[in-house]
């Protein structure tokens, strides 16, 4: 079966010089690769060191409450860690990637796949789970990222919006749980997991039927739009390779004007990071840099990020919005 190439974006060890594998999009010579490099791997310390190695069923996960032992929040902090391209069976990161899998398999139902009490630990969990697909050995991974996979189809098929929302058995749907999935698809797809067009396009249809008047995505049906979700639809429409369309030009024109969303802080940077990416070179270099300056001045003297879901998740999202100087993940290359 097809496996995911080494997984993402490919982070540097801040002492290791640059190779031409881990090429920057911006130049060799470009002062920020330091600044970013040295951000990512305090980044990076301060999730192994408050990463949980024992204390019964959350080991693995983190202890910061109230987030830090969602499986989401574990989810996204073990790809942040695969991301700095690391070996992740020996690597420096390579306990804590497989303590954070561990927790996430084991969080699984065996039976149905669903992993976590939400739609949104679902969907962020099979991202990690198709990130590591290939790169980590771990017989578990396959058949889990399948039945999850899965279980998102078959949750799809039985909304009648064709979309998610909180629970597998949802009658409604919101595109924040929506875009969740439809990345989670995105991935497992790149990873050879097998997923039908038909997903993804019903997914796509239900985003457009979000979209506003003013080019923007709203949360629900007959809601206004904000950043956050308007990145979301933005990277959804760019991963179904729609970024020609007049949706995808009017949600990123929308992006560009709308303040950063104050409420959902960094979970507004990890999806703008990628709309602009995929959107505009030119574009993305200026948010990048902006972004880099504020995160730089931003991060606690620990290496962490702080925010309203507490320092794990703000510090996972803070990297991945970072992430995207490398040019290594499949799912994000334009």
């Amino acid at each position: 079966m097809k496996t995911l190439l080494i997984l993402t974006f490919a982070f540097l060890v801040a002492a290791e010089p640059l190779t031409d594998a881990q090429e920057l999009f911006e130049s060799k010579s470009d002062p920020i690769t330091v600044s970013v490099d040295k951000m990512y791997t305090r980044g990076l310390q301060f999730l192994v060191r408050t990463q949980v190695a024992k204390l019964g069923l959350i080991e693995g996960a983190w202890g910061d409450q109230p987030y830090g032992s969602e499986p989401a929040v574990v989810g996204l902090s073990v790809v942040a860690m695969l991301a700095h391209g690391d070996d992740p069976m020996a690597g420096p990161y390579s306990v804590a990637i497989r303590h954070g899998l561990n927790y996430i398999l084991k969080q699984a139902n065996t039976q149905t796949g669903y992993i976590g009490r939400t739609m949104y630990n679902h969907g962020f969990c099979t991202l990690a789970l198709a990130e590591a697909y290939g790169s980590v050995l771990d017989d578990r991974i396959g058949p889990a990222l399948e039945k999850a996979v899965r279980l998102i189809v078959t949750s799809q098929g039985n909304n009648p919006f064709g979309a998610w929302r909180y629970s597998p058995e949802s009658m409604d749907a919101d595109t924040t749980v929506s875009g969740a999935q439809m990345v989670a698809l995105f991935a497992a797809r790149n990873a050879g997991i097998p997923v039908e067009d038909q997903a993804i396009q019903k997914g796509v249809q239900f985003f457009l039927k979000n979209q506003t008047a003013d080019g923007g995505f709203a949360y629900t049906p007959g809601t206004s739009a904000n950043a956050a979700r308007s990145a979301i639809g933005c990277v959804v429409l760019a991963l179904a390779k729609e970024k020609r369309s007049d949706a995808f030009k009017r949600a990123f024109a929308y992006l560009q004007k709308a303040p950063p969303d104050s409420s959902y802080h960094h979970y507004y940077l990890y999806y703008a990071s990628q709309a602009f990416f995929h959107a505009s070179p030119e574009g993305w270099q200026e948010w990048n840099r902006k972004n880099i300056k504020t995160l730089e001045s931003a991060q606690n003297p620990d290496g962490s990020w702080e925010g309203q879901f507490g320092t794990t998740f703000s510090t996972a999202a803070s990297l991945l919005s970072l992430a995207l100087n490398y040019r290594y993940l499949p799912i994000y290359e334009r």
